[in-house]
């Protein structure tokens, strides 16, 4: 009980937002995990982690019963649901995945310009811990339970420094991670046909072309990487 208690005092308590050098040089860390491709072939589980979480909860959301969630070595990641296999239920389930990681990290941005930069670390820590109760491969296992022990050993542990440096670099992250896999599928639609994605999925279903809901991912990804440090910049510059 006494855990809880100085866990919702520290969610409860407002943090000091840092100076605007502070905010773009987190932004450059996180740029040095997104950019160089040897970077990006471990930093990218990560966004498939947030990218098939959205999908679950979603899922979870528009009635439909989640069935499990995979995560694969490749980076790759499979998210199960049963229910209609049409109707808005399914199209919101398949649009979810490439547009969270963004949506995530512009939530995670608001409450960040407000100061809220414990009480982001904790939400996190709660969104995989309800993830990984939905996880149903070991790399997955691994994967989540990793992610989550680096945020929780930072959340109880860091001193306010580390965790307000450590919140911002991982909203920069999704940020501006989240529009990378959507110009790869992009790139990918070009070579060859792609009819497990997510866009080729939501053209069969709503029969609106591949194409579009690709530029749609991508007008979102970029949207939340403007709105998100916008306001992560604009409230240190304040």
């Amino acid at each position: 009980m006494e855990v809880l208690t100085e866990v919702w005092a520290r969610v409860t308590t407002r943090q000091p937002v840092p100076d605007v050098g502070v905010v773009l040089a987190t932004a450059l860390v996180a740029l040095g995990l997104v950019v160089p491709q040897p970077a990006w072939r471990w930093t990218r589980h990560l966004v498939t982690i947030a990218h098939e979480g959205a999908h679950g909860a979603v899922a979870v959301l528009s009635g439909r019963r989640l069935g499990g969630i995979r995560l694969h070595r490749d980076t790759s990641g499979l998210t199960l649901s049963r229910g209609r296999p049409r109707g808005p239920g399914m199209v919101l389930t398949a649009a979810a995945g490439y547009v969270g990681p963004a949506l995530i990290g512009l939530a995670a941005a608001l409450a960040l310009a407000g100061g809220w930069a414990v009480a982001v670390l904790w939400a996190l820590v709660v969104l995989l811990a309800l993830l990984l109760l939905q996880v149903r491969n070991l790399f997955g296992l691994v994967s989540v339970v990793a992610t989550g022990a680096v945020v929780l050993g930072v959340s109880w542990w860091g001193t306010s420094t580390v965790q307000l440096a450590f919140a911002h670099v991982v909203v920069w992250f999704l940020l501006l991670a989240a529009p990378r896999p959507v110009l790869e599928l992009a790139s990918q639609r070009r070579r060859r046909a792609t009819p497990g994605s997510d866009a080729d999925q939501l053209a069969a279903l709503t029969h609106v072309p591949g194409a579009v809901w690709t530029v749609f991912f991508l007008l979102v990804t970029l949207g939340s990487l403007v709105l998100g440090g916008g306001a992560l910049l604009g409230r240190g510059l304040g």
